[in-house]
């Protein structure tokens, strides 16, 4: 086996010697690719009296090949379907996260410098660059996963790279009551609420399937709808015929040409929408997304990172303050409880699975505060399964009489249906 120090000369050694044009043509040929490279790698060996097996020789090229795709050593780890993040955190420390455990993994890279190098053709396939005067790329990757990439001096122990991956199967609600996400009348109540038209906020944490979960409540758009996405990095899968896709753009090396999330909410306003569909809501966009839901633009979506329903309140009324620091508390909130009806609540909880641990009705102000109100709600108890899996059980606390779902279900006569849900539950 070769030594670090060789695997490190047999890299630059054959970086140097490639023909880049001749290799791209048989890049797709993978098979092809490495026999072409295997060669090199014999004549590098030749040329500076090295001798190498065979064994070391194909593992140098396959190595190579890995690098030349763009991946390196994170190439099985994109493959694997069962992978959702890969985070690595310098070239000895790779770590992936499966079924929300993270575990750490056998991938290494040979030295920082592959590593950066890695990282710098990923960025470069998105039309980014990474050094040190712009130390910070957060963009997609061509297959739509997600690419944080940080580079020395400000990641500490090595070039650091983030990849949420792409999921290429769309989950349905009926899917996530199976995965025991939420119950059946969870389900069955959410569908009904993304019929009729309601605002609905998707609330919760990093990794607890957000975007998960507003791509299974857009199923239940109506396809006579016109419905506009505005995203940082797309995400959503719309299979409506009539959805206009918007996506952020960073400024350039000119420090020009930026899109903010708050420049898409405003220009989708002017572009005849029924639903806006807020990937995911961070800034100052808050106020104007909050004024779309407030003026006709009914059952639009979006998500935050928050802890609970009242966190996610709190939250928004964080966002509007840095759109509008001169308007007062008391407006701001009158604001969220006239524009939003549901928050859902996603949460990954330290078992590694994602539960819908609340869906939460905003029922108006009173004293100045929102009033929530519980509908579904998710108890967890101190014991677990035989696989180490929390025990817990679906609430349901009913609706009350002033419930703008029972309303909008009403108008979408869609009434009974509502009603069976809570008839079930009893």
């Amino acid at each position: 086996m070769l030594t670090k120090e060789q695997q490190i000369f047999f890299r630059n050694e054959l970086l140097s010697n490639l023909d880049i044009e001749k290799l791209d043509k048989i890049q797709s040929e993978r098979d092809k690719l490495i026999d072409e490279l295997v060669q090199i790698v014999y004549q590098v060996s030749g040329s500076n009296n090295i001798y190498i097996t065979s064994v070391d020789a194909h593992f140098m090229a396959s190595m190579i090949a890995d690098e030349i795709d763009g991946y390196g050593p994170l190439r099985e780890l994109m493959n694997d379907e069962s992978v959702n993040d890969i985070l690595v955190n310098g070239p000895d420390n790779i770590w992936v996260e499966r079924a929300g455990i993270l575990e750490k993994t056998d991938k290494t890279f040979i030295s920082n410098e592959q590593l950066t190098d890695i990282a710098k053709r990923l960025v470069a396939k998105v039309g980014r660059r990474i050094d040190d005067a712009s130390p910070l790329v957060d963009s997609r990757l061509p297959d739509g996963s997600r690419l944080n990439v940080v580079v020395q001096p400000i990641a500490l122990d090595g070039t650091s790279i983030s990849i949420r991956k792409f999921s290429k199967s769309k989950k349905s609600l009926q899917e996530l009551v199976d995965f025991g996400s939420m119950s059946r009348e969870m389900a069955n109540f959410l569908i009904i609420a993304a019929r009729s038209r309601v605002n609905i906020i998707v609330s919760g944490g990093t990794g607890s399937g957000k975007t998960t979960l507003l791509n299974a409540l857009s199923n239940y758009i109506s396809h006579q709808e016109r419905v506009i996405t505005l995203e940082d990095t797309a995400e959503l899968r719309l299979e409506q015929p009539h959805v206009v896709r918007l996506e952020t753009r960073l400024a350039g090396v000119e420090h020009t040409g930026e899109v903010t999330m708050q420049d898409l909410v405003i220009n989708a306003l002017r572009m005849r929408p029924e639903r806006i569909i807020v990937g995911e809501c961070r800034g100052a966009e808050a106020f104007q997304m909050l004024q779309a839901m407030n003026t006709g633009h009914d059952g639009s979506m979006s998500t935050l990172h928050a802890n609970s329903p009242r966190d996610a309140i709190a939250r928004l009324e964080s966002m509007v303050m840095m759109s509008n620091a001169s308007l007062p508390l008391e407006a701001i909130r009158r604001n969220i409880a006239s524009a939003v009806n549901i928050i859902v609540q996603a949460s990954r909880l330290n078992d590694g699975s994602r539960k819908i641990t609340n869906i939460t009705e905003l029922m108006g102000m009173e004293n100045g505060q929102v009033v929530l109100q519980d509908i579904f709600t998710y108890q967890p108890s101190q014991y677990r399964d035989m696989e180490g899996r929390i025990i817990g059980k679906f609430m349901s606390h009913g609706l009350l009489n002033r419930s703008a779902v029972s309303r909008n279900a009403q108008i979408f006569n869609l009434s009974s249906e509502l009603q069976s849900i809570f008839e079930e539950v009893e």
